[in-house]
Formats: structure tokens, C-alpha cells, sequence
């Protein structure tokens, strides 16, 4: 590497430290403030976007997608099919039309370009998800299963319909496809073979095997000219049992994660956003802005309130969010030349405040309204929240929220038990 590169990648981890930080003393998602982030950096420094940081933030994309299927529990999955199917597919279906019908024939956008509005603003961030949930440790309950399969659904949608009106395929497609299904089979079956002979050693050979099969993806996937979020995600999620046997191989992915491939996926998305041509149509960010939230949340909240009734507001705000699928899907109609660098920018804009303002919001609730683990097999999908009333308000419900605190633990004087 140059001096150059070498002088991207010491500010973008410097901004990286940074955001670990901010985003401990502020409470938000290290990913909202990592895209911020980006978003100064670039437009404050103009920094160049290599090979190697392309190559980075492109691998870190697929790795999220990957670790976010890997937390979705199969048996919590097949539970509730039928409600991460309804409240996803509402969370995808609305915003699409809604959106695709505003920008066509109220903003005078191309038929293409309202596709690509559409569909960047139908998504739910799978990566802002699923760092929320193992941050606040909902990914444990059945409440953080519940969003998080919603959350593929909704961008299974999404990758499907970017897929179907954009993706000229080629004839890799075929092997994409075989390769692909191939790779969550073989991977399952070998676990045993693999782990008893190769498992829980320094060297990791259980994470080196898992990137290669996703570059493997990734390399076919661009032959094929597709994308390959979605085998990761399948792989991710048949996996998932693995994980689950073995907890501290899936800590360690999280941490190569969040420590390396995560900030440089979400710093160079915001480092594509031109604040000027933002500000100068600022009217427009914020008339996307609202139709994203208000569609999204009008189609979910009903169905959260069946599902998920003790939290469906923070249900439909996690719902609302975006980031990953959405900058992959402007990204992909910036770089067909379907969109305009101002239409990109204001996308992403509209994308990074769906991720920012939805989830203070559903955190700030969590927080005074933890998520109980103490429902039986034979309770509803969702656990009651608690309202604590002790000077304590906060520490304890914290607590809760990382399970170092069982319900019964609590003195009953001390809190108040809403269904």
C-alpha cells in the first residue's frame, strides 16, 4: 500500500475508535454513528476510496448479512412463520409502493429510478438489527427472534426484487445457484467431522472456513452478476445450530465483525454522500424520509400489536429501519447509472436517518420497557415488559436487557408487572 491508502485507512480506524465511544456514551447503535461518521469524513476530507477499502467494506457487508442469519433460531423461526412472515412481508411491500408510486409520478423520477427509491427505502437494516440485538442482548429473547427473522423477510423481499428488475444474469448464475446450495448443505454436515478434528484452536480454522466459502459466494455472485447478501444470509441461517453449539466461536465472529469489518462498510457508505446536494434538496430528503416511516410503520404496527402487543411500537421503529440493503440497492442504481449522484445522495441520507432516528427511539423504549425471559413454552411469543420504579430505573433495566437480572430476583415492591 501507498502513503496515501495507508493515510485512508489511519483516519477511517482513528473514526472508527471514535464511534466505539460515542456509541457507548450516547447509547446508539455503533453502526448509525460509524455512518455519520463517514458521512464528515468524506465530505471534510475528500478521502479516496481504494480497491482495498472497496474490497473491505464490500467483504463486511456479506460478513453482517452472514453473522445476522446466524443469530435467527431455527425452532423460534418455524414457531412463529407466520408472523415474521406478515409483519416482514408488510414491512417490505408498503414502503415499495408507496415509495416507487411518490417518486414515478410526484417527483417525476424515471420508472427506473423509482424502482431503485422503492426498493432502497422498502429495506430493513439487517445490520443495524442485528447490532442493536446483541448490544442490548434482545437477540436472546423471543422478541429479538421474532424481529430479526421479520428483518429477512423483508430483505429477502428486497434482494429478490433488486434481483428480478436489475440483475442481468449471466450463465454463472447456474453454478452460483448449485455452488451456493451446495455450501449451506456441506457445511452443516461436516460440523461434526470438522469441529472434532479442527475446532477450538487459536489458528481458527472454523472462521477462515466460513470466509472462504463467503468469498466463494461473493466471486461467483459477481461472475453471475448478482449479489451474494442472500446466500450468505441462507448460509448464516443454516448454520445457526453450529453457532449455538459453540457460543464462543460465534463471539469471535462478532468481534472480527464489529472490530474490523463493520466500520469500513459503513464508513465508506457514508463517505458517497454529498452534503451539498443533500442540503440542496433538502425538501426532498425529508418527504422520502416521512414516507418510509410513516408506510412502514402503518403496515407493522397493526400486526406487531397482534403479535407483539406489550412492545409494538419498538416492533414497527426496528422495523422502519434501514442501512445495509438499502446502500447496497442505491449503490447498485448509482453504479448502472440508473440514479443520479444527488438522487444516491439523498437516498442514503433518507437510508442513514431511517437507521438513526427509529432506533434511539425503540432503544430509549427497550430501555424503560425491558423484554422478560421468563415466559414458559406455553406463553405467547413475546414476554411482558417490566416497569421498574426504583431510584434504580435505568441500571436495572440495563441489566435486563443483558439477562444478568431474572425477574423473580426483583422485589416485587419495586416494580410493576404490564402485560
Amino acid at each position: 500500500m501507498d502513503a496515501s491508502s495507508l493515510f485512508v485507512a489511519m483516519v477511517l480506524i482513528i473514526a472508527a475508535v471514535i464511534a466505539s465511544m460515542l456509541s457507548i456514551e450516547l447509547g446508539l447503535s455503533v453502526a448509525i454513528i460509524e455512518l455519520i461518521l463517514g458521512v464528515v469524513v468524506g465530505n471534510t476530507m475528500h478521502l479516496a476510496s481504494g480497491q482495498w477499502l472497496l474490497f473491505l467494506a464490500s467483504f463486511g457487508s456479506v460478513v453482517l448479512t452472514f453473522n445476522a442469519g446466524a443469530e435467527i433460531d431455527p425452532e423460534q423461526l418455524r414457531r412463529t412463520w407466520r408472523a415474521s412472515f406478515l409483519i416482514g412481508g408488510a414491512s417490505f411491500s408498503a414502503p415499495f409502493i408507496v415509495v416507487l408510486l411518490l417518486c414515478r409520478y410526484g417527483l417525476h423520477w424515471s420508472w427506473k429510478a423509482s424502482e431503485i427509491g422503492g426498493i432502497a427505502l422498502s429495506t430493513t437494516s439487517v445490520a443495524v438489527i442485528w447490532a442493536v440485538a446483541v448490544e442490548s442482548g434482545l437477540a436472546r429473547t423471543k422478541l429479538g427472534q421474532l424481529v430479526i427473522s421479520a428483518t429477512f423477510i423483508t430483505d429477502l423481499c428486497t434482494v429478490i426484487a433488486l434481483s428480478v428488475l436489475f440483475v442481468k444474469p449471466t450463465w454463472w448464475l447456474v453454478p452460483f445457484i448449485l455452488v451456493s446450495a451446495v455450501l449451506i448443505g456441506a457445511m452443516r454436515r461436516l460440523e461434526p467431522w470438522f469441529f472434532g478434528r479442527y475446532g477450538e484452536r487459536v489458528i481458527e480454522p472454523e472462521l477462515k472456513g466460513a470466509f472462504a466459502a463467503l468469498l466463494i459466494l461473493m466471486w461467483l455472485g459477481a461472475k453471475a452478476n448478482g449479489q451474494a447478501v442472500l446466500p450468505a444470509f441462507l448460509l448464516g441461517y443454516a448454520i445457526a445450530p453450529v453457532f449455538a453449539r459453540h457460543r464462543e466461536l460465534q463471539a469471535r465472529a462478532r468481534v472480527v465483525s464489529f472490530a474490523l469489518l463493520t466500520p469500513f462498510f459503513f464508513l465508506h457508505a457514508g463517505m458517497n454522500v454529498s452534503l451539498p446536494l443533500v442540503v440542496a434538496n433538502l425538501g426532498l430528503l425529508i418527504l422520502l424520509l416521512a414516507a418510509k416511516l410513516a408506510s412502514k410503520s402503518a403496515a407493522v404496527f397493526p400486526l406487531a400489536r397482534r403479535y407483539a402487543p406489550a412492545h409494538a411500537w419498538p416492533v414497527a421503529l426496528l422495523m422502519s429501519t434501514g442501512l445495509t440493503f438499502g446502500t447496497i440497492a442505491s449503490q447498485a442504481g448509482l453504479s448502472l447509472g440508473v440514479i443520479t449522484k444527488a438522487q444516491f445522495s439523498v437516498l442514503i441520507c433518507a437510508i442513514a436517518l431511517s437507521a438513526v432516528v427509529p432506533t434511539a427511539i425503540a432503544q430509549r423504549m427497550l430501555v424503560r420497557h425491558p423484554v422478560l425471559e421468563t415466559e414458559t413454552d406455553n406463553a405467547p411469543i413475546w414476554a411482558d415488559a417490566l416497569v421498574v420504579t426504583s431510584a434504580g430505573d435505568d441500571e436495572v433495566a440495563r441489566a435486563r436487557l443483558d439477562h444478568r437480572v431474572d425477574a423473580n430476583t426483583i422485589d416485587a415492591n419495586t416494580r410493576e408487572a404490564r402485560p
